[in-house]
């Protein structure tokens, strides 16, 4: 299919959706926090600080074209007594995903791929995989079938692909201990395109990057996102001089956190779902493109109905499922929205019953990271919103309550 084939299925999926999730208009003027927010954010920060509910955050609020607020609280490195600042480099994780989704929509709108493609068009691997048919919980044991259609670059963009991440699933977990195969060698565990489950396609869409640009993803996403959007510290290398900024990770045990001291070499991991490292002031800049609908502050990276397909839904009846926490040491169950929130092409899209004012608006983008790193984007406010903290497990309820509170601050002090 051509590029300009592949946008009018991406214009005509946009038309059966505009009564459904996504505010494209956005606000008439730019938002603004009141007199009072900023203090009040502040000081409930400073308080989930003192209270050693967290061991330290970054903290951003941004409108389309200035950042609103940005502030650090607590410690960078508690044994150290490195302060947490600003430009603090933080491990994104799975924020890691929405990067490499809209690589895959620049290679779109360049006509290079399409998003109904067989993914295993691209790499081999992804062909013929077989769905899990019976499994036995006490010996791990299990069957496989034939999967009823192929994998393609749409349903991992939407995590729809039937594979799943060994802490999001027991049944993984247990198979892949039973066996010792990669995740990413695992049977699927539904039919492509059956149902929503978070996982480890967005790897798969990193490679499909690489060996259609020639590219590592390192050099692809730096000439291609990075340095247009001036995000000069986002990476998945960590230079010598910058190595001083990075934050430490803490677990939370019981009522403490315990910390892991950094390593002496910072070691990269370079995944397209994740593996990045970036700060609080460089990811809004990608939020803020975003937020323009694809123009960043010097160059326009993707189309704005490219922005709008990725942020509205895009997997129709199905819906964004709570994951249990087949791991408990890594993550808690999560998501929020689970059982009701839909998804597009990289990003949860909120589903709100509008019984509060004082949260993210019915067609709210949004993703996180593992170490409880977290943002969103709210096009109807226009707004973008990040959250950096670095702690295990994901989505514990300490930090699940401070991201909440910080979430009714901002509403409430919204203008």
């Amino acid at each position: 299919m051509s590029h300009r084939l592949c946008m009018m299925a991406a214009t005509l999926s946009l038309l059966s959706l505009l009564a459904t999730l996504h505010t494209s208009a956005g606000p008439a003027k730019l938002a603004k926090l009141n007199i009072n927010g900023a203090a009040a954010i502040d000081q409930m920060f400073q308080a989930a600080v003192d209270k050693k509910e967290i061991a330290g955050v970054v903290a951003a609020i941004s409108n389309k074209n200035e950042i609103l607020y940005l502030r650090a609280f607590g410690s960078q490195d508690v044994a150290k007594s490195i302060p947490m600042s600003k430009d603090t480099v933080f491990r994104i994780a799975s924020m890691t995903k929405p990067v490499t989704s809209v690589a895959v929509m620049m290679l779109c709108e360049q006509g290079k791929l399409r998003l109904d493609d067989a993914a295993g068009d691209y790499l081999p691997t992804l062909k013929g995989r077989e769905v899990i048919a019976t499994f036995n919980e006490q010996n791990a044991a299990y069957t496989t079938r034939a999967a009823k259609q192929q994998i393609t670059i749409r349903h991992l963009l939407t995590h729809t692909s039937g594979f799943s991440y060994s802490f999001t699933s027991p049944t993984i977990r247990d198979i892949q201990q039973k066996t010792g195969k990669a995740e990413r060698d695992m049977p699927l565990l539904f039919d492509p395109g059956s149902r929503w489950r978070y996982s480890h396609s967005t790897a798969a869409l990193g490679d499909i990057v690489e060996k259609i640009t020639g590219q590592t993803l390192e050099d692809f996403f730096q000439a291609n996102l990075f340095r247009p959007l001036q995000m000069i510290d986002t990476s998945f290398l960590l230079p010598h001089e910058k190595a001083t900024r990075l934050v430490t990770i803490h677990r939370r045990e019981e009522t403490s956190l315990v910390e892991t001291p950094n390593p002496p070499t910072y070691a990269p991991s370079v995944r397209g779902d994740g593996g990045l490292v970036s700060t609080a002031s460089d990811y809004t800049a990608f939020l803020q493109m975003m937020l323009n609908e694809g123009r960043g502050r010097d160059s326009r990276v993707l189309k704005p109905e490219t922005v709008r397909l990725m942020t509205s839904n895009q997997i129709g009846s199905l819906i964004v499922e709570e994951m249990p926490a087949a791991l408990p040491k890594l993550a808690y169950p999560f998501l929020f929205g689970g059982g009701k929130d839909k998804f597009g092409l990289g990003f949860q899209i909120a589903v709100r019953d509008g019984k509060s004012a004082h949260e993210r608006s019915t067609g709210s983008y949004a993703w996180a990271g593992l170490f409880n790193t977290h943002f969103w984007v709210d096009p109807q406010n226009g707004i973008g919103v990040v959250f950096l903290t670095q702690e295990l497990p994901f989505n514990n309820p300490a930090n699940r309550d401070i991201l909440k509170r910080f979430e009714t601050l901002i509403y409430e002090h919204l203008e």
